[in-house]
């Protein structure tokens, strides 16, 4: 970028890093906008208030703004890139779900990233009238405003996904995610089965198909552990359903790990999976498959371009 004289660049996304909900999308950001700090970029990363954080602050290499709830971030954000006196000689686009519209109102160089189509994912995350909005908006509305812009996705089966909304096959392109290089091969298994599922605990999840899942396999393997990763606003939930299975004795809900912590359990467990009913590229299956642990999954387009079947 600083060579064709793109020095300052502004990042639009939703939701950041240290929100209590952040994700994959959030994790990618941040390792691109520090690595391209790194780099000798100015980097302003434009998102929502996170809980009980300051509205300004300095991570990692770049400066964060927190303005706007998880809604009004958009309209607030668009605003402020127009009027601001901040200028910026670059913009990311990145569209989780909602799309920043970038295309009607930046003129300058913007790239957009955009992880999955959410798709039947709507309607695990709003009330049926905004679910039937957020899937027209996504679907039909956004589309044809993004034709002519490079659009990033992790995996072929989401560009294909693009591709089929109507953008153009030139202007799409399929970036694999990589893996944090502090996952590794090594440790000792555990002794007795254990399956790990990490991720945000969340309806589009489904880690309470997954308690009931193995619930069942536990009839068929006795000794089996499962081990649940993550924060989020399904946990009640799960509780819940621990408590109805009587199963606190083999199921264990661990909260947010450290990348150590993770890294111990991926190489003690057995076999990692994931339930999710969408995904744009399955991180956690790489995750453990760089320290040697075997994936199991649902069929779905993230989880079909990280795991090899069979």
């Amino acid at each position: 970028m600083i060579a064709v004289g793109c020095r300052r660049v502004h990042v639009l996304a939703w939701r950041d890093l240290d929100d209590h909900d952040a994700g994959g999308s959030e994790v990618h950001a941040d390792h691109f906008m520090r690595r391209w700090a790194a780099a000798g970029l100015e980097i302003t990363h434009r998102t929502s208030f996170a809980q009980g954080l300051p509205t300004h602050a300095d991570r990692n290499g770049y400066h964060v703004v927190r303005k706007g709830s998880r809604y009004s971030v958009f309209p607030r954000g668009v605003a402020r890139e127009l009027w601001s006196r901040h200028e910026y000689d670059a913009l990311v686009e990145i569209w989780n779900g909602v799309p920043w519209l970038s295309p009607v109102w930046c003129h300058k160089p913007r790239i957009t990233f955009l992880h999955h189509v959410h798709g039947p994912m709507w309607n695990q995350l709003l009330p049926r009238p905004l679910a039937f909005m957020g899937r027209a908006v996504e679907a039909r509305l956004a589309p044809p405003f993004y034709r002519r812009t490079l659009t990033l996705t992790p995996s072929d089966a989401t560009r294909d996904e693009l591709l089929h909304l109507g953008f153009k096959p030139s202007r799409v392109v399929a970036v694999n995610n990589g893996v944090d290089d502090v996952f590794h091969p090594g440790g000792e298994r555990a002794s007795l089965p254990t399956v790990v599922s990490v991720g945000r605990l969340a309806p589009v999840k489904r880690q309470d198909h997954l308690i009931d899942e193995a619930v069942v396999a536990k009839r068929r393997v006795p000794g089996l552990q499962l081990v649940i990763v993550g924060e989020g606003p399904l946990k009640p939930v799960l509780e819940q359903r621990i408590d109805e299975h009587g199963a606190h004795d083999w199921i264990t809900l661990a909260g947010k790990l450290s990348h150590e912590d993770l890294l111990q359990l991926y190489q003690r467990s057995w076999l990692v999976t994931s339930a999710s009913l969408a995904e744009g590229w399955g991180l956690t299956l790489t995750e453990a498959a760089a320290c040697g642990t075997p994936a199991v999954a649902t069929d779905v387009n993230g989880h079909r371009s990280s795991v090899v079947d069979g």
